[in-house]
């Protein structure tokens, strides 16, 4: 089996002592300027690279950082919003010589667990953090350990960390048994956060499809909890009341993000009395099913039922007829989270970035409601 080559070879090939490779692989004087160019050509010749657990061990940047996701396995694997959201993100961190290590739980308990295994075997320098929650206690938890952290999407303003202060000096017993041990003196919160306008770009499909003569509508929302949820359905909500519609005409109902519940909830809205006339769903795999379940109900769309992607995609492009969708640069989005999280890791200050408003589509999925006759 092939051996990760080590200081020792590199020094035995470029004839100089394992000091002095050393020296020349951390940038620290005590080697001339010709030797340090000789042991660095050695080095690359036998690809050689830093053992990443060896330097966070003596406290130095692990080069990694990481993500978590929170979410049920069998909703990632057919939701392009991550995919295309991950490579925005390797993009930029691959241009850093950045490794970004990924993992899949089941809660946020188990989210705030890998945060705190990870802080304590210096694993990452810092994490990116998706779906912000209502009640979220990821923020707080993150100042509190020091990882520097920026979080994808706008956070529930409940939950902005407070500033850690150094922890004075007192007598008494040590930390309690299986406790994570924080340091003497946390330094003060560095969360930051990339947020895309979910708000404003709900008011546009609701401008869209009022305008287009829908006063049933229904919202297939995310799952509860996630804030972006609640802000899209607030906006919904806020949106319908000034235009003088009610709970009873223009509403949300939450699912998980999958096909399946997507379709499910679906079939549930259009079998009541007063079915709506236009659904709005909060990602392109369950607008899709949508589409199928429709068509299985002889409802042709948009003769008589128009329909809204909240994420364009390739699937919203060659579904028939195409789907109305919000456009946006995902992979930008991510890219954006990354620069941040770099700027955060090179001593810059936590703050608050904006991404493109998302921008509504028109396409063959939507059109006034039958017998419409004007706006």
């Amino acid at each position: 089996m092939a051996r990760r080559p080590t200081i020792k070879d590199i020094a035995r090939r470029a004839g100089v002592s394992q000091s002095a490779v050393s020296f020349a692989l951390n940038d620290r004087p005590g080697v001339s300027k010709d030797t340090r160019a000789r042991i660095r050509r050695v080095a690359d010749e036998l690809g050689w690279q830093a053992n990443s657990a060896a330097r966070a061990l003596s406290g130095e940047r692990s080069g990694a950082v990481g993500l978590v996701l929170a979410r049920p396995a069998h909703t990632l694997g057919v939701e392009s919003f991550f995919l295309q959201l991950v490579s925005g993100i390797q993009e930029v961190l691959a241009g850093a010589r950045t490794a970004l290590l990924f993992q899949v739980v089941h809660d946020v308990d188990a989210e705030c667990a890998v945060y705190r295994r990870w802080w304590a075997e210096g694993r990452v320098d810092g994490v990116l953090v998706v779906d912000p929650r209502t009640g979220d206690p990821r923020p707080e938890l993150l100042a509190e350990l020091g990882l520097p952290a920026v979080t994808i999407g706008e956070p529930d303003p409940r939950t902005a960390p407070t500033p850690v202060l150094p922890v004075p000096e007192v007598s008494g017993p040590g930390p309690v048994p299986g406790s994570p041990v924080l340091p003497a003196t946390a330094p003060v919160s560095s969360v930051s956060s990339v947020r895309a306008d979910d708000a404003g770009a709900m008011a546009q499909v609701l401008d869209h499809l009022h305008g287009l003569g829908h006063r049933r509508i229904v919202h297939i929302a995310g799952l509860p909890g996630l804030a972006h949820t609640a802000r899209r359905m607030e906006s919904l909500r806020a949106g319908a009341e000034s235009r003088g519609l009610g709970p009873d005409q223009v509403r949300s109902v939450v699912t998980d993000y999958s096909d399946a519940e997507g379709a499910a909830a679906t079939r549930r809205v259009l079998a009541e009395p007063q079915a709506p006339t236009a659904l709005v769903y909060d990602n392109d795999v369950m607008a899709v099913a949508g589409c199928a379940v429709a068509a299985e109900l002889g409802i042709p769309v948009p003769g008589r039922l128009s329909i809204v992607a909240w994420d364009d995609s390739a699937l919203c492009r060659v579904t028939h007829p195409s789907l109305t969708a919000l456009v946006r640069d995902t992979a930008g989005f991510g890219r954006l989270a990354a620069e941040e999280l770099l700027s955060l890791l090179a001593g810059g200050p936590p703050g608050v970035r904006e991404s493109e408003r998302p921008r509504l589509e028109p396409r063959g999925s939507t059109a006034p409601p039958p017998a419409h006759t004007g706006p």
